[in-house]
């Protein structure tokens, strides 16, 4: 081991930490049931979010936590929203999402609040968000809960937005929905390396 250098966690450790990387599969929002995680699981699933990258020290994002009960009449009011301003065509899709929305157990919103600032893009403040997203993902794995990290129509549209409690300004990095897993896991097909990684030369 070089001189001066830190000494990591025991090699048991290492090896289930790397075999659960090689083997993550997100659970399916829709066949995720109760029980969520109590109120102290949920401040522990926010402080290990928290605990990404983030240059400068902006924490350039934040957590709205949407309990059950409150999401039922906001589902109401999106399901409203997308009747006044969607077509027909979207209207079904729309509603899927806003049943995912409505029934997972618990949704956790990672809201990205990147500014502008003298040194730091807000690209790079915006990839904070999305590590603290998967962060989330991974804790909650690591809790014995199952998550999807999602999206939706609701996350892009400003009058969704503000029904949701976001501002001007800020954007969705996703919606983490969690839960106690029902369903068994399938991986889905993944990229050969040889098609996604390369070694620079300066002769090429």
């Amino acid at each position: 081991m070089p001189s001066g250098a830190v000494k990591l966690v025991n090699s048991d450790f290492n090896n289930d930490l790397l075999n659960y990387l090689k083997t993550r599969r997100s659970d399916l929002a829709m066949t995720l049931v109760e029980p969520a995680p109590t109120a102290n699981e949920v401040a522990q699933l926010i402080t290990l979010a928290a605990r990404v990258p983030d240059h400068g020290k902006l924490s350039p994002w934040r957590f709205i936590e949407y309990p059950h009960a409150e999401r039922q009449k906001l589902c109401d009011n999106l399901i409203a929203l997308s009747d006044k301003d969607a077509d027909e065509a979207r209207k079904e899709s729309r509603e899927k999402e806003i049943s995912r929305f409505k029934s997972a157990p618990l949704v956790i919103a990672v809201v990205s609040c990147a500014a502008e600032h003298p040194k730091i893009s807000q690209w790079e403040q915006l990839l904070s968000a999305g590590a603290a997203t998967m962060q989330m993902l991974i804790a909650a794995n690591a809790m014995g809960f199952g998550a999807q990290w999602l999206t939706g129509w609701y996350t892009r549209n400003e009058n969704a937005l503000a029904l949701l409690g976001i501002t001007g300004g800020e954007q969705v990095a996703g919606m983490v929905h969690i839960g106690t897993p029902t369903a068994e896991k399938t991986d889905r097909t993944r990229p050969e390396i040889s098609d996604i990684h390369s070694i620079y030369s300066s002769s090429n």
